[in-house]
């Protein structure tokens, strides 16, 4: 593939003799006579010693690289940063998570364009760096292609599968009295056996498949171990996929339609995925150009049902979900039902309905994915709420087990950290909803996850005695009576910032609202008299951040407004 229509970007690099200085540069690193003549594809690697769930990815590049180089381009790979959520959970350092989605997305755009790629390959493994490679890769309009890095094996701790979650929880049931610090250390020992992003349908598979169900990855790239030579294969076949959207002229504007995100929400409810989801559907789809909003979520919603019995809700690991034949099963069943567009078109230059047609069907008497006439839940666990304390918004995750309505007494925590030690130390009761405030996209600054206070709550045993509400964002391994993504946010004079201990608040997850019960005179009178708190951090990225920043309600993306 050597003429010069495939390689709309790295001619002007390195074609004719005035570009003999870029040319002696790129001989430094490898490249040969005809290697000028061929597409170059940049691959993205968010390798990093930082987490396990990325700690492979350097490989797996080298396998991606490889496939364009025998697809006839060249690869070139280069790094980005990634950030553990799971390591800095509960810390200060947390705040740079979701702050990363954007560093990570503006780096790759950075290099691929400075670089004059042809093409991209981006390969993820941990929650941010996997909505941030999509944006990236919307915004560069260039034939892309991305791959998630797999999951995790789970460690076994009794005989029982044990996950990141696992520890969070065990750390409210050793304050409780349930297991002693011996047990505790023991399942933080077993909990994480190697390589691969969190095990159950948590943030990173969650948003793995969603990407595969929009058609940026190839299938069943979501539903495959990190370790293991069907990763490997998907990694090289990713790199000659590249050069096959090139001859077709298929960018990820033709993929991402609003269709497709409409199939990746489809998707996402299905297998009961994280609230994060949300946030970065509607971040992709405004470096896409789609118009996605939160009620979108809640029109899909009605139609779709929750069919897949994974963690943290259900009892089963993303490798059980793996071992019965992965995700295009289930888009075979959605699709048959008339759940998904099948004429959307994807990475293989097949349309989606093309891509399924064949799968094989799940194996008699499993209990991983249910019929569709015989759901788990009949409608979205994701429930977009309003109501006068969230007049933009906010997204619960409510399986039905904890219960469709809460009311409960307030009790505020002004920080994650004083959440959690309120809930070790017993000071959150039965028949509380918790409030943990300024921790949204502006207040944190980064809007934090409340993995530890959700897990405390669980591991003390009150997940079905306690709400908690935020306007931070939750973990895909958060469970229970949760609300979050409330906006306005606290520090922006959201009504979540007037609260008080004592106040009743309910939640009806049937009418999708969350309700201050106060009359709205009594609640304007506490706005007219809040006052802003002022910004935590002047200097540096999170301070760049809080000043760019749009609402939870569209995505917390930066470049909105500019």
């Amino acid at each position: 593939m050597e003429d010069s229509k495939h390689r709309p970007h790295s001619s002007i690099i390195n074609d004719g003799k005035d570009r003999a200085p870029n040319r002696s540069m790129l001989r430094a690193v490898g490249f040969e006579d005809e290697d000028f003549r061929k597409p170059i594809v940049g691959v993205a690697s968010t390798w990093s010693m930082v987490t396990p769930c990325n700690m492979h990815i350097d490989k797996l590049a080298r396998e991606a690289e490889t496939g364009v180089n025998e697809a006839g381009g060249k690869g070139v790979v280069f790094g980005t940063i990634t950030v553990s959520d799971g390591i800095s959970m509960g810390t200060p350092g947390m705040r740079y998570s979701l702050v990363s989605r954007e560093v990570i997305a503006d780096s790759i755009e950075t290099v691929v364009g400075a670089e004059g790629f042809d093409g991209v390959v981006t390969i993820g493994g941990c929650d941010k760096n996997m909505p941030a490679c999509l944006i990236a890769m919307a915004r560069l309009k260039r034939p892309s292609v991305f791959v998630y890095g797999g999951t995790i094996l789970p460690g076994i701790h009794k005989e029982t599968p044990v996950d990141i979650v696992s520890v969070f929880e065990a750390v409210g049931k050793e304050a409780s009295g349930q297991i002693d610090e011996a047990e505790l250390r023991e399942i933080e020992c077993k909990s994480i056996p190697g390589p691969g992003s969190c095990g159950g349908m948590y943030t990173a598979n969650t948003m793995a498949s969603s990407i595969e169900a929009l058609g940026m990855s190839l299938p069943n790239s979501s539903a495959q171990l990190a370790i293991s030579k069907d990763k490997e294969e998907d990694c090289r076949n990713a790199g000659k996929a590249v050069l096959n959207l090139m001859k077709k002229n298929i960018l990820p504007g033709d993929i991402m339609t609003r269709e497709a995100f409409e199939n990746a929400i489809t998707v996402v409810i299905a297998l009961g995925g994280s609230t994060n989801a949300v946030l970065h559907l509607l971040a992709m789809a405004h470096a896409a150009d789609v118009p996605l909003g939160l009620d979108d979520f809640t029109e899909i919603g009605k139609r779709v049902p929750v069919i897949a019995d994974l963690k943290p809700s259900g009892k089963y690991n993303m490798s059980h979900f793996v071992r019965i034949g992965g995700l295009t099963p289930m888009m075979k069943m959605l699709l048959d039902a008339g759940l998904l567009h099948g004429d959307c078109i994807t990475v293989t230059g097949r349309t989606l309905r093309e891509n399924v047609i064949d799968a094989t069907p799940y194996p008699a008497g499993q209990d991983v994915v249910y019929p569709l006439d015989n759901p788990i839940k009949a409608d979205s666990h994701l429930r977009i709420l309003y109501g006068n304390l969230s007049p933009e918004g906010a997204v619960a995750k409510i399986s039905g087990k904890e219960g469709l309505e809460f009311t409960g007494k307030v009790i505020v925590f002004e920080s994650e950290e004083d959440a959690l030690q309120g809930i070790l130390h017993g000071r959150v009761e039965a028949g509380h909803v918790v409030v943990i405030r300024n921790e949204g996209p502006v207040g944190g600054p980064g809007m934090r996850e409340m993995l530890a206070p959700t897990s405390a709550i669980m591991g003390r045993g009150l997940g079905s005695e306690v709400a908690l509400i935020t306007d931070g964002r939750f973990s895909g391994g958060s469970h229970g009576f949760v609300v979050g993504h409330i906006t306005p946010e606290a520090a922006v004079g959201g009504p979540i910032g007037v609260l008080v201990d004592g106040d009743s608040i309910t939640i009806d997850a049937e009418k999708n609202e969350i309700n201050l019960n106060l009359t709205s005179e009594e609640i304007e009178t506490r706005l007219q008299a809040w006052k802003p708190s002022g910004q935590k951090e002047n200097r540096g990225v999170l301070a760049k951040y809080a000043k760019l920043v749009t609402s939870a309600s569209h995505g917390a993306v930066t470049d909105k407004n500019l």
